[in-house]
């Protein structure tokens, strides 16, 4: 049995897919999967079982990328397509039968916009796979030691990232003696071009605690090091659903964008927002997404962003 799986270009979106994958994967054990993915997320999808094949899709002038790919699957004749880029490709191609993506209800998670797509019910939870070079690559940055607390604190728009004070003083918090991870070290995520944010966070931590995975890891690796990590914190990014993915408490911080479509996804997850919606953060004269240079996330206060941590913390089983 062959299946193509089609999906997202951006990391976020891509992890956020993997429920459905792993949905096929259980439905179809004896199935051989090719799928066609953005270049950053392909290393993710590279290790998931059943996955004979990644392909790369890295964008081109007049949508040229879809061609070639049309190119490389118009030979297979494919029992089962999966299109959650609603393309013209998946079309033009012979399969048995297609979940393609369409119009979807925008007020459900995307997880749940997933599930509908494919007939499924519950919907399946995004899910991460590792080998054991990754789970080794991942242990030489979070080395065994004691619990530790997780920062993600970049995002791909410096309106959606959180003051790098405001991080430092939630960790400082969080890892006082008589808080939840007391002198707990502290690891801070970020991905290449990101490391002027991260590194003000990580600087501010006692060198001790520190632990460094700022533009050191693809996003694969970084999620197996999330997974060995107590507790996750960061902006509503890639990472954030990565962490969430991998089954470590998560909290999102959300500010102009869209919990209601984005929030990490699982009962070990949870969100703290500002107080005005994305509407009201960008409806100031002039706004220009461009032109952002700053956060608009000011209005999230630290105490609040304690709060809704410590909540989660204390509802999480522990082993």
């Amino acid at each position: 049995m062959k299946i193509l799986f089609i999906t997202s270009t951006r990391l976020g979106d891509g992890v956020l897919s993997t429920g459905a994958l792993d949905y096929f994967i259980r439905k179809y054990p004896e199935a051989e999967i090719t799928v066609a993915c953005g270049p950053l997320v392909a290393g993710i999808f590279g290790q998931a079982p059943r996955v004979t094949r990644v392909i790369a899709l890295k964008k081109e002038y007049y949508a040229l990328h879809w061609y070639k790919l049309w190119l490389e699957t118009i030979g297979t004749e494919w029992d089962v397509v999966v299109d959650l880029r609603n393309s013209l490709m998946s079309r033009l191609i012979r399969a048995k039968k297609s979940y393609i993506w369409g119009r979807q209800d925008k007020q459900k998670h995307k997880v749940e916009q997933i599930a509908a797509v494919i007939d499924a019910a519950p919907p399946p939870a995004p899910t991460l796979w590792f080998n054991n070079d990754a789970l080794a690559k991942a242990e030489a940055l979070v080395p065994k030691g004691g619990p530790v607390l997780a920062i993600g604190p970049a995002a791909n728009w410096p309106g959606k990232t959180w003051p790098a004070e405001n991080f430092i003083e939630l960790i400082n918090r969080l890892t006082a003696a008589d808080s939840i991870l007391p002198a707990a070290r502290v690891a801070v995520f970020a991905a290449p071009g990101e490391e002027t944010t991260a590194y003000k966070v990580l600087n501010a931590i006692p060198a001790e605690r520190r632990i460094d995975v700022i533009a050191k890891a693809s996003p694969v690796i970084a999620a197996a090091a999330i997974q060995k990590c107590a507790l996750y914190i960061g902006n509503d990014s890639g990472l954030m659903h990565c962490a969430a993915a991998v089954g470590t408490p998560t909290l999102g911080l959300f500010g102009p964008s869209w919990p209601q479509l984005y929030r990490p996804w699982g009962e070990h997850c949870a969100f703290v927002s500002t107080p005005e919606t994305y509407d009201q953060l960008t409806s100031y004269p002039g706004y220009d997404q461009a032109t952002v240079t700053g956060s608009l996330m000011a209005s999230l206060t630290v105490t609040a962003a304690c709060a809704a941590a410590v909540e989660l913390w204390k509802r999480i089983p522990k082993i």
